[in-house]
C-alpha cells in the first residue's frame, strides 16, 4: 500500500507537469512567438479554457502527499517555506496576467501584463525544476525530521547545501527549456498562420538544447547523489525510463518532420513523464533524502499513515480522480481544434 501511494503521488505530479507545463511553456514563448496583438490574443485563447483547470493537479498532488505522507508534507513545507511562498505569488501573478490582460485596451497595460505572464511562467518553470532537483539531491534533515535551507550558500552540493547550487541550477535550466519546447509544440497544434510557423521555429531551436541538457543532467545527478542508480542496478527494467526519454526526444523531431503535430506534442508528454518516472525510480523508497549521513532519510515506511486510512482514502481518491478525468475529457473535447487567427473560436 505504501508503494502504491508513492506512485499515486508521482502520477499526480506528472499530470500537473504535463498539463500545466504547456501553459507555462506558452507563457515562456509569449514575447518571442507572438508579434502582433492578434497573435498574442491567439496564444492566450489557446490556453484560456484549460490553464486554471490544469493547476488542479498541483493542488491534488499536494493534498495526496498530505494525506498519505503527512510527515514529509510538514517537513517539506517548513524547510521550503520561502521558495513555496515565491511559487505561490508567481502562480497568483500568472493568473492575474492572463485574466486582466483582456480587460485593458490600453497598450501600456497590455504590455505590462504580457511581460508579467512571461516572467511568472519562466520563473515557475525554473523554480519547479530546482525544487525537483532539491528533492533528488537531498536536504539536511535534523533529528526532528525538519530542516532549513538558505537560498544559496557556496553553490556546492554537500551536507549543508542551499536551495540554489550548481545541481539545482541545472534542474531549473532543464525544466525551463523542456517546458518551453512543450509549449511550442502545443502552440503548433493549437495555432494558425505565422504564429504557428514561429512556434515551429522555436521548437527547432529548443530541441537540441533540451537534448544536450537532458544528457548532462544524468551524470550531474550521479555526482550530486551517488546512490541514485542503485535501483537501476537492482532492477534492470528501470532502464526503460531513460530509453523512453531518448526515444521520445527522437520522436519529437521525426514526427514534426512528417507533419504529425499532435504526435510530436504527445512525444513531448511522454518525454516529461519518462523523466519524472526516472527520477521517481532513482528515489524509491525514499521520499526526501538526507544529506546528513548521521540522519536517516524520509522513506515510505517511516512516513506513511495507518493502513485503514490508506484503504478509505484510496476509495475517495479513485472517485475524485474519475470525476476530474471526466471533467478534463469534456473540456478538452469542447475546445479541441485550432484557435482561429481572428476570433476565440476553435476549429471543430
Amino acid at each position: 500500500m505504501a508503494t502504491l501511494w508513492f506512485w499515486i503521488v508521482a502520477v499526480m505530479l506528472a499530470a500537473y507537469v504535463v498539463l500545466d507545463g504547456f501553459d507555462l511553456g506558452a507563457g515562456i514563448l509569449f514575447p518571442f512567438v507572438a508579434r502582433t496583438e492578434e497573435e498574442r490574443h491567439q496564444v492566450i485563447s489557446a490556453i484560456g479554457p484549460v490553464w486554471d483547470g490544469n493547476e488542479v493537479w498541483l493542488l491534488a498532488a499536494g493534498g495526496t502527499l498530505f494525506f498519505a505522507f503527512p510527515l514529509v508534507y510538514a517537513s517539506s513545507f517548513s524547510g521550503f517555506y520561502m521558495p513555496l511562498m515565491i511559487v505561490l505569488w508567481l502562480l497568483i501573478l500568472r493568473g492575474l496576467a492572463v485574466e486582466l490582460r483582456s480587460h485593458f485596451k490600453d497598450v501600456v497595460w497590455r504590455t505590462f501584463f504580457g511581460g508579467l505572464f512571461f516572467f511568472a511562467s519562466a520563473m515557475l518553470a525554473i523554480f519547479f525544476g530546482a525544487a525537483l532537483a532539491n528533492v533528488i539531491r537531498g536536504v539536511p534533515l535534523g533529528a526532528d525530521n525538519y530542516f532549513f535551507l538558505a537560498l544559496w550558500t557556496n553553490w556546492r552540493t554537500g551536507p549543508n547545501p542551499g536551495i540554489l547550487d550548481w545541481y539545482t541550477g541545472i534542474g531549473g535550466v532543464v525544466a525551463l527549456l523542456a517546458l518551453a519546447l512543450h509549449g511550442a509544440l502545443y502552440l503548433i497544434v493549437k495555432s494558425e498562420g505565422e504564429l504557428r510557423q514561429r512556434a515551429r521555429t522555436a521548437a527547432g531551436l529548443l530541441w537540441p538544447l533540451v537534448a544536450v541538457t537532458t544528457v548532462l543532467a544524468i551524470p550531474a545527478t550521479v555526482v550530486a547523489r551517488p546512490d541514485s542508480l542503485q535501483n537501476y542496478h537492482g532492477h534492470p527494467a528501470a532502464f526503460l525510463a531513460p530509453i523512453i526519454v531518448a526515444a521520445s526526444l527522437a520522436g519529437i523531431v521525426i514526427l514534426l518532420r512528417r507533419g504529425s503535430e499532435l504526435g510530436a506534442f504527445l512525444a513531448s508528454c511522454t518525454y516529461l513523464i519518462a523523466m519524472l518516472c526516472g527520477a521517481a525510480v532513482g528515489l524509491y523508497p525514499v521520499l526526501l533524502p538526507s544529506t546528513n549521513p548521521a540522519m536517516g532519510s524520509m522513506t515510505i515506511a517511516n512516513s506513511i499513515v495507518g493502513p485503514h486510512s490508506l484503504r478509505v482514502g484510496l476509495v475517495w481518491w479513485t472517485i475524485g480522480t474519475m470525476l476530474a478525468l471526466m471533467y478534463f475529457s469534456i473540456v478538452y473535447w469542447l475546445f479541441r481544434g485550432k484557435v482561429s487567427q481572428y476570433s476565440d473560436t476553435y476549429g471543430h
